[in-house]
């Protein structure tokens, strides 16, 4: 109820203190305030105290209590209600260019790479609640899963439906899935505009050039932070299908094109960094994370609404009620 209440001049609580010392005074001097007269005996005088005169303090307890509501007036006690709006100052779109390759399958990181970028990579969505996001998937050649859009509820729901369906052809057309995902931002507005670009392996498929591809994504202002996914050595991973259609398994030497994903990186201004299992493939998400952060301006509107009148209203009356209460019914007494 009170969640909301406060006092703009506070300070004037402090004149509280005087009450008890007005009511220490009023206890020393209640004695002289009634007219006195000394006579040897009073056998004479039968009659019991009227009640009036024991309500006579009740004149006393109606002006502090003035006193005390006038205080608190003079306090200003008001009511806040507190909205907010919240701005981006500074815009990202994010393209998320994700390899499905059949080597995704790979189960170097658990329960493969690709299982295990969805869980990194839906955590990172989640928590860009105020940037543009988008879809690319790419093997042999690249598709746009989901443009870049707002609505997080899409894009968690397309990547929850990444999986490999052997659709696209084979292979690892890096140059094509770069370049789908340029074709996404390049008209983009934002004021940063970035591809997070995953893959396990080599440019071995595709039509387009990784390196011109790259020269696109300069000419258009978008940064590459690219990911090479796998672990150094040798790695379990599909070698071929049964006629039963499940995948048969053997060990593959780990081939990524690491000086590739580099100099994409480095000529568009991005970063380069190789997951070899779980745990690291989480710390380079929370990086890119850190390094590309949307500023937030947040407005904050306070609506006043003064409480001081009911106060200052009621401690008049109270102190009418105890002057016609003097002058009326303990006239007598004063």
């Amino acid at each position: 109820m009170f969640a909301n209440f406060t006092f703009e001049d506070p300070q004037f609580f402090w004149l509280l203190l005087l009450l008890p010392v007005a009511i220490a005074w009023y206890f020393w001097k209640r004695n002289r305030q009634s007219p006195e007269l000394k006579i040897s005996s009073i056998k004479g005088f039968k009659a019991s105290p009227g009640i009036l005169g024991k309500l006579k303090p009740v004149l006393f307890i109606l002006r502090l209590l003035a006193l005390a509501l006038i205080i608190t007036a003079m306090a200003r006690p008001r009511t806040v209600d507190v909205s907010t709006r919240s701005s981006s100052t500074q815009g990202i779109d994010i393209v998320m260019a994700i390899d499905v390759s059949a080597s995704m399958l790979a189960r170097d990181l658990k329960p493969n790479r690709l299982d295990a970028l969805k869980e990194v990579a839906t955590n990172f969505i989640e928590g860009r609640p105020s940037d543009r996001i988008g879809l690319v998937v790419y093997a042999g050649e690249s598709f746009t899963k989901t443009p870049i859009t707002t609505d997080k509820s899409i894009v968690l729901r397309a990547m929850e439906d990444i999986e490999y369906d052997n659709i696209l052809q084979s292979g690892t057309a890096i140059g094509s899935g770069l370049a789908t995902s340029v074709n996404r931002l390049k008209d983009s507005k934002a004021k940063s505009k970035v591809i997070i670009l995953l893959t396990d392996g080599v440019n071995n498929a595709g039509f387009i050039d990784p390196k011109i591809a790259s020269e696109l994504a300069v000419e258009f202002g978008i940064k590459v932070y690219t990911i090479g996914v796998g672990s150094n050595g040798m790695a379990l991973s599909p070698i071929g299908i049964t006629r039963g259609g499940r995948i048969q398994y053997g060990n593959v030497q780990v081939e990524i094109d690491e000086e590739l994903l580099k100099q994409i990186a480095e000529d568009t201004g991005g970063e380069y960094f190789r997951a070899t299992d779980n745990e690291k493939l989480e710390e380079i998400y929370e990086e890119i994370d850190a390094l590309e952060k949307t500023e937030i301006e947040e407005f904050r509107y306070y609506n006043y609404d003064e409480k001081f009148r009911p106060f200052a209203l009621l401690a008049c009356g109270l102190l009418l009620f105890e002057v016609l209460l003097r002058f009326t019914v303990f006239r007598s007494f004063i």
